[in-house]
């Protein structure tokens, strides 16, 4: 350690020296890696299966029984260190592939860490390896520290207002002060705000997703205001589709609570202009992350991070967070589904944030023990949807609709074909009760919505 503190202090000080600024002001700037052999020796990729809690497994098997699965990546550098990322497996982005692998052996990590195309879990494993092997926190390398404890969010998917109950009871006893959640048509959303807000703490926040499924300006206006009697809320994400820039121009001008939405949709120049939103979700790898935020900072507006994963991308998205003028929404990283975050020591959070991390690189180390425990075979497709799956929505006419899962009614809902927000709908998954019925109904919703005038089961 005495010969990695002398090495810091002559980097710092000769930075300090070629630009001409005192040590102090050295040591708070972006750290640039020194002559290290940063070669990319090897890449391994273990893939693993991380249960979700109880509450969360019983809800996210209807539509993201996929996001158990993650691929942990190992980079080895030429000087020795191991660097440490992470990909889930079947999101929207980060996949790696073994072009990008080959892609970075050989080469130096620091030349190829900021290429988002590698996919998240090399990309972060880069970082970490070449921060680490500079002796320095990965957020030195992304930019000027701003804060020491990013905000961060609890998370969690729609479900029936009891286990968003238990959701923020843990939540809040983990030191949490915001919750992100689902806000969908197939449960009524005014009720699960009055079960939910009588449990609550008066300082704590809810944000709600909606995910475009409010569909147009002037249903979504009218719900939306209506829903403004609960002060607990601070945020709506993306009501209706966010191209719709007229519609959200008008709606964002009828209602009090602010709007949040997803950068790059609209185009940033036309979202800036025509200020359809309050702020921004921003998500990615290093370099969108980064631009993204810079296009935000310069135009004033505030946004939260969306990297999803375990505690290693939660840990990845606190750096970022450290460094992000404008990251001063609570972050989103649902780490907090799972039974173990695979990293030691575990993210605590208090008072609604959390502590980025001053050890070398990530600043955590792997959980080798859940590593082992959790390892599987590579699969060569999405496990969507979950098996044997019967799912009712009972509307406040009598009427039910199964499904066999959530994208077959997602898609009813988007397509207009289903009521919007009814008061007294709500979902519930029906067991398999061993039954001729169960098993014929079903197959049928296997196939497609089963409308029927009542409940057969």
């Amino acid at each position: 350690m005495k010969h990695a503190t002398s090495r810091r202090s002559l980097f710092r000080a000769a930075g300090a020296a070629c630009i001409g600024l005192p040590s102090a002001a050295a040591a708070a700037a972006p750290y640039v890696a020194g002559a290290l052999d940063l070669k990319v020796k090897r890449v391994d990729r273990t893939w693993i299966r991380v249960p979700y809690r109880e509450v969360p497994a019983r809800n996210m098997i209807r539509e993201l029984p996929h996001w158990t699965l993650f691929e942990i990546c190992k980079v080895t550098l030429g000087c020795g260190v191991v660097g440490i990322g992470e990909t889930m497996v079947f999101y929207t982005w980060g996949r790696v592939s073994e072009a990008a692998v080959q892609r970075v052996i050989g080469r130096s990590a620091a030349e190829h860490m900021w290429d988002d195309s590698l996919g998240a879990g090399l990309q972060m494993a880069l970082f970490d390896g070449v921060a680490k092997a500079s002796d320095v926190p990965v957020y030195r390398l992304l930019g000027r520290k701003l804060r020491d404890r990013p905000l961060v969010s609890w998370w969690a998917i729609d479900m029936p207002p009891e286990d968003w109950v238990l959701e923020c009871r843990d939540a809040v006893a983990q030191g949490y002060t915001d919750l992100k959640a689902k806000a969908r048509p197939w449960f009524d959303l005014d009720h699960q705000c009055r079960v939910l807000t009588r449990t609550l703490p008066r300082h704590f926040k809810i944000d709600f997703d909606f995910n475009s499924l409010l569909l147009d300006s002037s249903r979504a206006a009218r719900y939306l205001v209506e829903l403004e009697k609960y002060p607990h809320i601070a945020i709506w994400e993306t009501p209706i589709p966010q191209g719709d820039v007229a519609g959200n121009k008008h709606l964002r001008a009828q209602i009090r609570i602010p709007i949040a939405m997803h950068y790059g949709s609209p185009p940033i120049m036309t979202a800036l202009r025509e200020e359809v939103c309050d702020a921004f979700v921003i998500g990615g790898g290093a370099s969108r992350v980064t631009e993204n935020a810079a296009v935000a900072a310069a135009a004033d507006k505030p946004f939260w991070l969306q990297l999803v994963g375990t505690g290693l991308t939660a840990t990845w998205a606190l750096h970022l967070g450290a460094v992000l003028s404008h990251a001063r929404w609570p972050a989103v990283n649902c780490h907090q589904l799972y039974t173990h975050q695979m990293i030691r020591p575990p993210i605590k959070a208090e008072n609604g944030m959390a502590l980025a991390p001053e050890a070398p690189g990530l600043g955590v180390e792997l959980d080798e023990d859940a590593l082992a425990r959790f390892r599987i075979e590579p699969l060569k497709q999405e496990p969507y949807p979950a098996p044997n799956l019967l799912i009712a929505i009972r509307w406040p006419s009598g009427a039910t609709s199964y499904y066999a899962h959530a994208r077959q009614y997602r898609d009813e809902f988007l397509g207009g074909r289903l009521p919007l927000f009814p008061k007294g709908v709500y979902l519930e998954r029906i067991a398999d009760d061993g039954s001729k019925e169960w098993k014929d109904l079903q197959a049928r919703a296997a196939q497609g919505g089963v409308h029927t005038g009542g409940r057969p089961l």
